[in-house]
């Protein structure tokens, strides 16, 4: 049965989502900043939007994929926003990671016209939205997770409704603690095993299958050692997301002392002018402070 969409965002990540939906056979309306950037897309079908208000007007289902808590904001509530033609019914599916208090704030506004938003950060990389293998955690009503849980199967593998709204961002903070701290443990690792004299390519596959083994290490390490730092997501979105997980840490009243110092050390890789490598290039940090 085919669905009429809207997706507004098209960067690395929306792209290939979008594309997704509108390989399943679904109708896909579509916004974006730069329309440049929406022309391969719709090449294969799609059709353009000069606003999200335009966008989600003819729409069943509005996704958002957009960088920050004021991209969301302007894209849902801003003028030309989404909720210029909101109604009841509508479902507006976020996947930006952005700050839970604001989205529940969004979704009250949403809920006056009848609309609902559910929060649905991703976690994957460009990889993850290539493949359509990502991992979605969604946040709000189940009624309308369970309408859009179909569509979610074309772009994620990993799809988990994880509370009331808000909660889907929250996940998303938990899974960038993991993933922050991770990366350092593999960076240091790795300068470790360099330093030490190992073929630190052999010790990855040594080490990658045992209770040692991790995503990062898998994916990022063997980058890391190439000197590949190209960005699947970059530093700079990095620290946009680690400066959400440590206000929420905040409110919760709960140190996180390792991820701080993530935090730290990837502003010194902003400093040296990296913040739009891949978050790799944290080992690039480690590398310079063991010279």
């Amino acid at each position: 049965m085919s669905t009429r969409i809207a997706f507004i965002g098209l960067g690395i990540m929306g792209l290939p989502m979008a594309g997704h939906l509108l390989s399943a056979g679904h109708r896909v309306s579509v916004h974006t900043r730069t329309r440049a950037k929406a022309e391969s897309i719709l090449t294969k079908g799609a059709t353009w939007a000069d606003s999200a208000a335009r966008a989600a007007a003819d729409a069943d289902v509005v996704f958002v994929c957009v960088t920050d808590t004021p991209d969301v904001r302007a894209v849902l509530l801003g003028k030309g926003g989404v909720v210029e033609s909101a109604r009841p019914g509508l479902i507006v599916v976020d996947h930006s990671t952005i700050s839970p208090a604001a989205t529940r704030e969004m979704a009250e506004a949403l809920m006056a016209k009848g609309a609902t938003l559910l929060d649905a950060p991703v976690s994957g990389g460009d990889v993850g939205a290539r493949n359509a293998t990502l991992s979605i955690m969604v946040g709000g009503p189940a009624d309308a997770f369970a309408n859009v849980e179909p569509l979610l199967r074309h772009t994620g593998k990993t799809i988990t409704h994880c509370g009331e709204s808000g909660a889907g961002q929250l996940t998303k903070l938990v899974n960038q603690i993991l993933v922050s701290v991770t990366n350092l443990a593999v960076s240091e690792a790795l300068v470790f095993a360099r330093n030490s004299g190992l073929d630190a390519g052999k010790t990855v596959q040594a080490v990658a299958g045992g209770a040692a083994g991790s995503w990062q290490l898998q994916n990022l390490g063997p980058r890391m050692l190439k000197g590949d730092f190209a960005p699947g997501f970059t530093i700079d979105l990095q620290q946009k997301d680690l400066h959400l997980v440590l206000e929420a840490a905040a409110r919760a009243k709960t140190p996180l002392p390792a991820l701080s110092l993530v935090h730290q050390l990837f502003t010194s890789a902003q400093a040296a002018g990296r913040g739009g490598d891949g978050t790799q290039a944290l080992f690039t940090v480690i590398e310079k402070l063991s010279q």
